[in-house]
């Protein structure tokens, strides 16, 4: 079997001697994959210099024994007591002062002692695992972020790297920031201030740009280490989380992903979202073509939950669906964490595989019964890749300039919406119309593969990007922004010209003023007042005192159509609206609606497969949008036919 079905193991937790009948179970259930030693530095080096690597050694002895690949995790998102208390400067110090010992994920990953520590652990465990044949790639950290570092040294570092993009010159910085607002401007570079105190948003949105920038370079330094060690048949990888919002929900405000992913050979991905009757599968779909466009390439997701916290423990059924949503979206393999539940500590009731008791339980069950079926489908459901017409562009520094300037503004009474809420609201109605998409970065290139490009506020943006935009549309394509798009240039400096910004002509909109919703039934968040200059009006709003302003528009340019959107709407108007917009793009309607989702793609076979899906506790009936058969009954469906859906069911189709 070529797909992975694994969970993390940590032999170091036991609370006794457990590894002969783990890897049992393991074997019985499906499982052919393993994580290992990401979490447990200060149990691989107890004292500096001191190495004990005997739980590596055991498992992947274990692992060989049982036929289970093993994925290695370097141990350095976890500082043990002893290296603090010989460099306590390892600490970060962050926003919110001076860090204390006992967390994970608390160092400045910039500190010299830090990285030289790290680089001898990582040497030391490439050494004794490389050579081994059930190690079949390495997790380079975990989760990695910059840990809200802004210390004295890096602080030095930023102001050094401000010196070099503007030439030595402090009054080209000065008039780039706008830094005589406040008399914040700066006339030394001795002078220059600590960035935590900051009132202006261009210096706050660089130094969490710069930041980003310190999380690319730390993780493809330790790609380096381990490139000296790994066979070429090894892969490396990194888990990405994303927004935390009590699950996985949004783009990932502390790293920039698609630069980050460049040094690995496949990205991976944690992908936790609600359970029971609130299992829906956006954040698995959205967390998962988030993750698959990184290196427009399949993924791994390295981290799941089995049960995880109580409000997460699934309805019988739902591992199942979860399990194929992640192969929907070009998952080549699934990841628990973790096997057992862990007796002591914060994460005590984050349930693993197996409860406190270790013993076989309905989880496990039926693991494994989803082990036995993706054994039958041999090949038939590896590397799916996806060919979809859509895609959404994100920005780490348009998440930034909202954050900095809420859409709403400082004080409104509405609150609360941030950049994930507006990306989410596009991304969650297209999966519920069953319109699939991936993701683009500002640096994308190839934009003319995709039928549709949708711009959400994309607050700050400069030249090249409109340019090609611009570009895209007048040569056939359809381009659909929102409000808060190309309002500034990348030091958050407001064009002094109309907005949007040299996009005015191509949307065939302008706009001088916005306000919030008070009496809108449709609209949230903001509303920019729309005046039409040869677009099309889609849509108005309610209030009277608006009337004479647009909230949608449409506009051919070129040999395309160019939408504009004045406000967040409601999901119910959302969907109507989008589905106009996907109906003038030439994108078919999908004859299924949530709860009801299908998701297709050609695995590596060269076969087309379909998944239908159902979200919910009632049977359902999906249209049959191809000629195919299922995977493991053999049963025929024709286009157009019923798919008939058990609750919380999955039917895999293969045409």
């Amino acid at each position: 079997m070529k797909l992975f079905y694994g969970a993390a193991y940590y032999d170091e937790y036991m609370p006794c001697e457990r590894l002969e009948t783990d890897m049992q179970m393991m074997q019985e259930a499906g499982l052919n994959l393993i994580r290992i030693a990401e979490s447990t530095w200060s149990t691989e080096e107890p004292e500096d210099g001191k190495f004990d690597f005997s739980h590596v050694t055991r498992v992947m002895d274990a692992a060989e024994r049982h036929g289970i690949r093993v994925i290695i995790g370097t141990p350095t998102y976890a500082v043990p007591a002893w290296l603090v208390r010989k460099h306590p400067d390892i600490l970060a110090v962050t926003m919110r002062g001076q860090g204390i010992y006992g967390c994970r994920q608390i160092m400045d990953i910039t500190n010299a002692d830090y990285l030289s520590h790290a680089e001898r652990i990582i040497r030391k465990l490439a050494e004794i695992t490389c050579g081994r044949k059930c190690v079949i790639g390495y997790q380079l950290d975990n989760e990695t972020k910059y840990y809200d570092t802004a210390g004295a040294g890096v602080q030095r570092r930023f102001a050094a790297y401000l010196k070099e993009k503007f030439h030595g010159s402090c009054e080209e910085m000065n008039r780039a920031y706008g830094l005589d607002y406040w008399s914040n401007r700066v006339d030394d570079w001795d002078d220059f201030p600590d960035v935590r105190g900051s009132v202006n948003a261009g210096i706050r949105a660089e130094f969490d740009r710069y930041r980003r920038g310190l999380v690319t370079q730390f993780l493809r330094w330790q790609a380096d280490i381990v490139g000296e060690y790994r066979r070429p048949d090894q892969f490396l990888t990194q888990n990405f989380d994303f927004e935390w919002r009590g699950y996985s929900y949004g783009v990932q405000p502390y790293v920039d992903q698609r630069a980050a992913a460049q040094c690995l050979t496949i990205a991976g991905c944690d992908i936790y979202h609600p359970s029971q009757s609130r299992l829906t599968g956006r954040e698995t779909a959205f967390c998962g073509d988030l993750t698959r466009s990184l290196k427009d390439d399949n993924y791994l997701v390295l981290e799941t939950q089995a049960q995880g916290h109580p409000d997460w423990t699934p309805y019988p059924g739902q591992l199942r669906l979860q399990a194929y949503s992640h192969l929907a979206s070009g998952a080549d393999g699934v990841e628990y964490w973790h096997w057992h539940s862990i007796h002591n500590s914060v994460e005590t009731y984050w349930k693993g595989i197996l409860s406190h008791d270790l013993a076989e339980n309905r989880i496990y069950r039926e693991i494994a019964a989803v082990g036995r079926e993706w054994k039958t489908a041999g090949d038939r459901l590896y590397h799916l890749k996806k060919h979809n017409r859509a895609a959404i562009f994100v920005s780490n520094d348009a998440l930034t300039a909202i954050s900095c300037f809420p859409a709403a503004g400082l004080g409104s009474p509405v609150q609360g919406f941030e950049y994930n809420d507006i990306v989410r609201r596009i991304y969650d109605v297209l999966y519920m119309c069953n319109a699939e998409c991936d993701f683009l970065w500002p640096d994308a290139e190839g934009l003319e593969r995709y039928d549709l490009l949708i711009v959400p506020a994309l607050y700050e943006c400069e030249e090249p990007l409109l340019m090609r935009l611009k570009t895209y549309v007048e040569n056939g394509g359809n381009l659909l922004a929102t409000f808060r798009s190309f309002a500034a240039d990348s030091n958050m400096q407001v064009r002094h010209e109309r907005l949007p910004y040299q996009m005015d002509r191509c949307f065939g909109v302008h706009y001088e003023e916005a306000t919030v919703p008070e009496t809108e039934s449709r609209a949230e968040m903001m509303m920019e007042l729309l005046e039409p200059d040869g677009a099309e009006v889609l849509l108005t709003y309610d209030n009277p005192a608006w009337k004479d302003y647009a909230a949608a528009t449409v506009h051919d340019f070129g040999r395309g159509k160019a939408f504009y959107l004045g406000c967040l709407l409601k999901e119910e108007a959302m969907e109507t609206f989008l589905r106009e917009v996907l109906r003038q793009a030439g994108i078919p309607a999908s004859g299924n609606r949530f709860p009801v989702i299908t998701r297709k793609g050609t695995a590596g076979t060269g076969k087309e497969i379909v998944y239908y899906f159902n979200y919910s506790a009632q049977e359902q009936t999906a249209v049959c949008i191809m000629d195919a058969e299922n995977i493991f009954t053999a049963e025929h469906y024709s286009e157009g036919g019923p798919v008939r859906l058990k609750p919380w069911d999955a039917v895999i189709t293969e045409g």
